[in-house]
């Protein structure tokens, strides 16, 4: 049985110059910027067939690298592009939505302490309905302790398609300190309007590949959310394993999952939930 492959998360980005400045922000996460042909090089090495790029957040703002990434390999790549929600033109934009150049939808991050009070403090409550009335699937990161909102928001809005990333885990922190108050994002899979993106898990372990620590925790979001709602991924430019690796631990280790589930889980569920056609 032959599976396509699409990559939940990869961040591709210009170098930083006096003609397109980064605001000052984080730093990247590698000193070398991924490229759109870098990308489809690494792709290919690993048997990655599609990927969906996020614009990083040391870039501010913008999606213009990525959007002309999917313009020109329309085959292969489409976007989650940033917005500002507390910016005002921000409502014109939702407002006057439709799915153009390759994005598909939003992705949010909501994990720092300093980003945390847009959920908790409701500043972006404007966009939920705007968002379930346009049909625009949104992905957030969102810590475990901030969880309840996510579901209040899914409840409140029920046809609002919402992708968890990285199973709510936060960089840095690795295997029972990552994975504390993991029953968080387990809570939301009652919720069928919210899935979750099983991206970077290497990054969460100092265990060796395959891998053995994170097995229990995917088991459990396997079974709480299904293979439809569970979408493999990579967050190649912070990944602590190789490519192949964070491939193959899927794909070849996981033997419990059966092939046609296997197939939901490494990208057709993806190209469903964000309506990729």
């Amino acid at each position: 049985m032959t599976i396509e492959i699409i990559d939940s998360q990869v961040h591709i980005w210009a170098k930083n110059s006096t003609e397109r400045p980064w605001p000052d922000r984080h730093k990247p996460h590698r000193e070398i910027p991924i490229t759109a042909e870098s990308l489809l090089l690494e792709m290919k090495a690993a048997g990655v067939h599609k990927a969906i790029l996020v614009p990083p957040s040391w870039e501010g703002e913008r999606n213009d690298i990525c959007i002309e990434a999917a313009k020109k390999y329309p085959n292969h790549f489409a976007v989650m592009g940033r917005l500002d929600p507390q910016a005002e033109i921000s409502k014109e934009i939702i407002q006057n939505w439709h799915p153009n150049n390759g994005m598909l939808g939003l992705r949010f991050t909501f994990h720092r302490p300093s980003l945390q009070p847009l959920l908790t403090e409701g500043t972006v409550n404007w966009l939920w309905p705007l968002a379930e009335q346009l049909n625009i699937p949104i992905m957030m990161t969102c810590p475990f302790e901030i969880m309840y909102i996510i579901d209040k928001v899914a409840e409140d809005y029920p046809n609002l398609r919402l992708i968890i990333d990285h199973l709510g885990l936060l960089p840095g922190k690795k295997d029972s300190e990552a994975f504390k108050n993991f029953q968080s994002v387990l809570n939301l899979a009652k919720r069928p309007n919210i899935a979750v993106k099983a991206s970077c898990l290497p990054t969460y372990t100092n265990d060796a590949w395959p891998y053995p620590s994170l097995e229990p925790y995917i088991k459990e979001i396997f079974h709480s959310f299904g293979p439809k709602r569970m979408f493999w991924g990579s967050d190649l430019s912070r990944l602590t394993s190789t490519y192949s690796e964070c491939v193959d631990h899927f794909k070849n280790e996981l033997k419990w999952i059966d092939q046609d589930d296997l197939a939901w889980v490494m990208g057709q569920g993806l190209k469903a939930w964000l309506n990729w056609n």
